[in-house]
């Protein structure tokens, strides 16, 4: 048998070996607990959604999916312990965009490549609003408009930390509209939201996951939802687009593994987290939150998180924002 011959037999009996090392994988998978790294406290909806899908991630795989917040650096911490964690599909990470989609391009220095996680799914997302504390002299988007322009850099607007999609989405909305705004950085939703009700704050920039209760009890007021379609709760408020700004925006959750997990491993996580995002009692607990479930492929992810990569990353750049 010819040298030629004997390497084409020996890659085939590697491929085959590695198919049914892979396969032995899908089938053993998961055999002991999974843990998911949330990259942000917990009580948000980025942490809800997780304990949700996990709960049932784990009812139908058989093992327990045991959720974990690590808080601190925008989500930077959270997403470089899982980069150091075996790729074996037992430790997962639970992240909003930042971690995936911005950080990159707003931090001198991370220590980990976001393009590098191994993708599972895009869970959720949940759209943009303009929010503006309950006395503010506008009640709609184009008088808030002028009103910001009549006053160029005397008001200030909220975010529950930078490089968030809310935060970029303000950014965007002033290079659209022509505005300036101060910028007020909070750690965390909750405490934005307090000040905005205080009217220590302007406007802000949320998720309506976060708004809709406050904008419902009077407490603050919904402008417009950067929103593909007015959501069915808010059918009262415009989208940006329907006024004529090019302003659409998510924040979205999604699971990943560890740099060089099996595809197989990945597969199975995907199939589960999609099974469960089909389930009609986890669809009612997403409505009741405003939340809309999203799921698809692996594939479908990664092309997902590159395009919001990308996109950020334009915004980040006109805006003129510095890596810290």
């Amino acid at each position: 048998m010819s040298r030629g011959c004997m390497r084409h037999l020996s890659a085939i009996a590697i491929a085959l070996l590695a198919a049914s090392i892979a396969s032995a994988q899908a089938q053993s998978y998961p055999s002991r607990p999974v843990r998911i790294v949330v990259a942000v406290s917990a009580g948000g909806g980025v942490d809800t959604v997780t304990r949700i899908v996990a709960d049932q991630v784990s009812r139908r795989l058989g093992q327990p999916f045991v959720v974990e917040n690590k808080t601190g650096a925008s989500g930077n911490i959270a997403a470089d312990a899982v980069l150091r964690a075996e790729p074996d599909g037992y430790t997962l990470l639970s992240t909003p965009p930042n971690v995936l989609a911005t950080n990159e391009a707003l931090f001198k220095k991370i220590n980990f490549d976001p393009s590098a996680f191994e993708p599972v799914a895009v869970m959720s997302r949940f759209p943009n609003t303009l929010v503006v504390r309950p006395d503010f002299p506008a009640s709609t988007v184009q008088d808030a408009i002028a009103y910001l322009k009549a006053n160029p850099g005397k008001l200030n607007y909220a975010s529950a930390g930078v490089g968030g999609t809310p935060h970029l989405t303000a950014e965007l909305f002033m290079a659209v509209t022509g505005t300036k705004l101060t910028h007020v950085p909070y750690k965390g939703v909750a405490p934005a939201l307090t000040d905005l009700m205080a009217g220590q704050v302007d406007l802000i920039f949320v998720e309506l996951s976060s708004a809709y209760n406050l904008h419902s009890a009077g407490r603050a007021k919904i402008l417009a939802v950067a929103a593909e379609r007015r959501p069915d709760v808010l059918k009262d408020v415009p989208t940006f687009r329907e006024l004529g700004m090019p302003i659409v925006s998510y924040a979205w959750n999604a699971i990943s593994a560890p740099p060089r997990t099996p595809a197989s491993v990945t597969a199975v996580l995907n199939k589960a987290v999609n099974e469960t995002l089909r389930e009609l009692d986890v669809r009612q607990q997403f409505a009741r939150l405003n939340i809309e479930p999203v799921g698809g492929t692996t594939a479908e992810m990664r092309a997902f998180v590159d395009a919001e990569r990308r996109r950020w990353s334009e915004v980040i750049k006109a805006a003129g924002l510095q890596p810290q």
